[in-house]
């Protein structure tokens, strides 16, 4: 590993206008923007670029002021693609389209977050690749760019030079993926840190994860069983307790479940331990054994089997791969 010095910083184009959604442009923003602050130099020339310079009025009303626009803007190393209602609108999804395939020869990378991916798939540019976008947008996706396998499940795609994710926040998870190839993990991570970011998210996770998707299709019944599981997962969750919680008899409740969620209550209760685990074993200080009693594994050799049956990876070599660096890094470059 060496300190970075000398380089020039990269160049990071912000493709803004009217109707974009201020996370999508914002989120990736903070992360290239705080690996400038975490050390001696900057790495990263972040630029919010537009058709014109006049202000750009987001989808909820914020006020964007572009610093270049496309006529006059120099070469970017990297140019960031934000989702929004307004790359849907014709003129602008035009506009912008015709932009970025004048500039794809002569850039390192292109990113798209959320519908974005309506600005690099309207320029050809997807043509036969995998793309990202929001689960909710995909079937639309779809049916405008049938040449584009779009993906609604993962998070982010890397298929270089283009990179796509999904939705607001994943494109934070994208572009910690790009600072790790830029500068190494260490700094990706310590930017996680910075930013308060609870896990760094590989790309082919789940939009959706089984909490979230539980609680979302939880009824009346199962509402408040559905706020309660993830705290006590360390606890015997039998299928009497969970009845119980729900004023059920055992049978009706595990019928009732499995015909609501597609999974018998066991199953589900392992899968949310499972993603638990996940989480935890890139805490500092972990261990396998520490985290299968966490989550509520008798055995750590019964928590290894179920791990690696359902990820594809043996819970040690997914923490070594995964583990948050033990100190904060400065500018390293591998």
């Amino acid at each position: 590993m060496q300190r970075e010095s000398s380089r020039p910083p990269k160049r990071i184009g912000f493709v803004a206008f009217n109707g974009v959604t201020v996370l999508d442009l914002v989120g990736p923003y903070e992360v290239f923007g705080t690996a400038n602050a975490l050390g001696e130099n900057a790495l990263y020339a972040p630029v919010i670029v537009g058709a014109t310079l006049e202000p750009i009025v987001s989808d909820t009303g914020v006020v964007i002021q572009p610093a270049a626009d496309f006529a006059s803007a120099e070469a970017f190393d990297t140019i960031v693609t934000p989702g929004g209602p307004g790359l849907r609108e014709p003129l602008t999804n035009a506009i912008v389209s015709n932009w970025l395939k004048a500039q794809a020869p002569r850039t390192r990378r292109m990113v798209s977050v959320c519908t974005g991916v309506y600005g690099l798939a309207a320029a050809g540019l997807l043509d036969g690749r995998r793309a990202a976008t929001h689960w909710r947008w995909a079937a639309d996706a779809r049916r405008c760019f049938p040449q584009v396998n779009v993906d609604a499940n993962v998070l982010y795609l890397e298929d270089p030079p283009f990179f796509t994710s999904a939705g607001v926040t994943a494109g934070i998870d994208l572009s910690l993926s790009l600072v790790e190839r830029d500068y190494g993990e260490g700094l990706a991570l310590a930017i996680a840190r910075e930013l308060v970011v609870y896990l760094k998210r590989p790309g082919g996770q789940s939009q959706y994860s089984e909490p979230l998707r539980f609680q979302a299709s939880a009824i009346d019944r199962f509402s408040d069983l559905a706020a309660w599981l993830p705290e006590h997962l360390k606890d015997r969750l039998t299928v009497e307790e969970m009845a119980a919680r729900v004023n059920m008899s055992p049978r009706h409740f595990s019928r009732t479940f499995t015909a609501d969620f597609g999974v018998s209550p066991g199953s589900y209760v392992e899968m949310l331990r499972l993603e638990s685990a996940r989480e935890r074993l890139t805490a500092p200080g972990q261990t396998v054994d520490s985290v299968a009693r966490s989550v509520g594994f008798g055995s750590a050799d019964v928590f290894r089997r179920a791990f690696e049956r359902r990820y594809g990876i043996s819970p040690g070599l997914y923490r070594r791969h995964f583990a948050a660096a033990q100190s904060m890094p400065g500018r390293l470059v591998s």
